[in-house]
């Protein structure tokens, strides 16, 4: 908004011109949307108190888990709107990409927001039904990601990390390969969003790491040196990253050991959801393995641990799933698991990064 507002005045005053900038625009989104959950979330986290919004401990899990008990959830509602609102302060809403990612938040986020109210305002034992809420989901996956598809500076090639002369091309295949992305970012990340801090910190990596891929790619001459594909209108979501992790360190200063306030389906499942939409944009989608990889671990060790259970009639690979609970479980401190899963999200943001030269 303030780009489309005040750029058109640089040519009578100059200094305007910095916001042209993406590289500016990126570090004051971020700065905003930073500064808007640090003055907001002490209101939210009363506002949520009062209204007996509180977190619910599963008796069967972990035992130091019981002292959560009633902290305040459903504060993705913080990181939603602090996203939503900085992203049209500073971005470029005439990007067709920058409007795709909007819609995204707001359509994962009705999804996260209304699994949350029927259980913590409704008080009903669960929010939507495991099929229920995977329907629905495929079903915004897919409206993403056939606006992506009709772009028209986008195509329907992927991108192999570390080898740069193999792009299959998967036609209108496309769209259901970035359906299984988006929706399973989302589940990854839910999954991921069992400990103070745990999800939100890797989440912030990941962003980080997709605000350089997102430059990269938008810029003709950058993309060129490095042979990755240069995608016209794609730097604008470095913008985009910006207000993510920006965001992030907001809600990380209350959801820090021990946490003031849990984010809940309404913050995880939409930070997934755009999160699986700007690495498609970026056309970084197969990297997003990497990238993610924490948030694969976690859901493969659900996956693993359901499967097993289930062939063996009783028997567990993990103590228990989560991959974090299993570490947990086996003596180590809450705080421990949550810094050392960071090193391993940081550790995998390098990794990738590197692929940008090694290809």
């Amino acid at each position: 908004m303030l780009f489309k507002f005040l750029y058109p005045f640089h040519v009578d005053l100059t200094f305007l011109n910095i916001f042209r900038y993406i590289t500016f625009r990126t570090i004051y989104g971020g700065l905003t949307a930073f500064l808007i959950c640090l003055i907001l979330g002490p209101f939210v986290i009363k506002k949520l108190t009062r209204m007996q919004i509180g977190q619910i401990i599963q008796t069967d899990g972990p035992k130091t888990h019981m002292g959560k008990q009633g902290t305040p959830t459903m504060g993705g509602i913080l990181i939603l709107f602090s996203i939503f609102l900085t992203t049209v302060i500073w971005g470029n809403l005439s990007n067709h990409y920058v409007n795709i990612f909007l819609l995204a938040l707001i359509l994962f986020g009705f999804i996260g927001f209304i699994d949350d109210y029927l259980m913590q305002v409704k008080k009903r034992n669960m929010g939507f039904t495991a099929k229920g809420k995977l329907l629905i989901q495929v079903l915004f996956g897919l409206i993403i990601s056939y606006l992506i598809y009709l772009c028209p500076d986008f195509d329907s090639t992927l991108t192999i990390p570390f080898f740069k002369d193999v792009s299959p091309d998967l036609g209108i295949w496309y769209i259901p390969f970035a359906c299984l992305v988006i929706v399973g970012t989302s589940n990854a990340v839910n999954l991921t969003d069992g400990l103070d801090g745990l999800a939100i910190g890797p989440y912030i990596v990941a962003s980080v790491t997709y605000m350089f891929f997102a430059y990269v790619a938008g810029h003709s001459q950058i993309s060129e040196y490095l042979q990755i594909r240069h995608i016209a209108f794609a730097g604008e979501m470095s913008v985009v990253c910006g207000t993510l992790a920006g965001a992030g360190l907001g809600f990380l200063w209350f959801n820090a050991h021990p946490a003031q306030i849990f984010m809940g389906d309404s913050g995880s499942i939409p930070l997934g959801g755009v999160l699986g939409t700007i690495a498609v944009i970026t056309k970084q989608e197969i990297l997003l393995l990497i990238v993610g990889g924490l948030f694969v671990i976690e859901a493969l060790s659900v996956i693993i641990q359901v499967g097993y259970f289930k062939a063996t009639k009783g028997k567990r690979v993990f103590r228990m799933a989560p991959l974090h609970h299993h570490f947990e479980l086996k003596g180590w401190p809450e705080s421990k698991v949550i810094v050392r899963f960071w090193i391993v999200s940081i550790t995998l943001a390098l990794i990738s990064l590197s692929t940008l030269k090694i290809r």
